[in-house]
């Protein structure tokens, strides 16, 4: 099967806004490591926050973006969202706000559900929790690197 003209085009549209608006754990942890200027922000509620997080984050539960992200992020700054995970639309909820708000940002796929269980960087109010890395979801290169080689 082949695709014509513009059934083509609109793939390519397609594939490329996904990426334009989209991000992945993996991706998010080596812009962190790079020192990219952008902030992360967990969009979930309170007890969640609490409960666990992805260290260096900010909390802006989606509800209270239009009231407080001014305050919190200069309009300059591009943004990270991330939720739960892949079954929880809470992350394209908060992108839509920041995005009604000039914004520039990004969803992070997968949301916390899929950065924990690649084995990066998460913290609780206790501190930091060490978590096994789900080979399922972050393949490990010979050198022990996450590389899912995509």
């Amino acid at each position: 099967m082949t695709l014509t003209a513009a059934l083509q085009t609109e793939a390519v549209e397609h594939f490329a806004a996904k990426l334009r608006f989209e991000t992945d754990p993996s991706d998010v942890a080596a812009a962190f490591a790079a020192g990219d200027d952008f902030v992360l922000v967990d969009s979930r509620g309170h007890a969640p926050w609490h409960q666990g997080r992805i260290a260096g984050a900010i909390h802006l539960p989606h509800a209270e973006i239009p009231e407080r992200a001014a305050d919190l992020i200069p309009i300059t700054t591009p943004v990270v969202v991330y939720c739960w995970g892949p079954g929880c639309n809470g992350s394209t909820r908060a992108a839509l706000q920041f995005s009604k708000l000039g914004y520039v940002v990004k969803e992070m796929i997968g949301g916390f559900e899929y950065w924990a269980r690649e084995g990066l960087e998460i913290v609780d109010d206790s501190g930091p929790i060490t978590r096994a890395v789900d080979i399922l979801t972050a393949a490990r290169s010979s050198s022990g690197a996450i590389s899912c080689e995509c």
